[in-house]
């Protein structure tokens, strides 16, 4: 029998949370042609698209480090498991 690993494919909140962070991130919802307000010297869609941008980079870094067992990849291969 194959070891189970902590992997994050086996989590489907991780995918719906970074379906909604990238459907956040594109500004497609607001009005054609808008830049006001100007938010620390960007057009709001762009300030919008930035938050997005960093939101998405923290949850990926939170799922790396607390969803994913790369430690128990790395041992099973020194002890001659399966190449994954």
């Amino acid at each position: 029998m194959a070891p189970k690993y902590k992997e994050p494919i086996q989590y489907p909140w991780i995918w719906i949370v970074i379906i909604v962070i990238c459907l956040i991130g594109v500004p497609w919802y607001l009005p054609q042609g808008t830049i006001y307000p100007i938010i620390i010297g960007l057009p709001y869609w762009a300030f919008i698209s930035l938050i997005a941008s960093i939101a998405l980079g923290l949850f990926l870094n939170y799922v790396v480090k607390n969803c994913w067992d790369m430690e128990a990849l790395k041992d099973d291969k020194d002890e001659g498991g399966s190449d994954i």
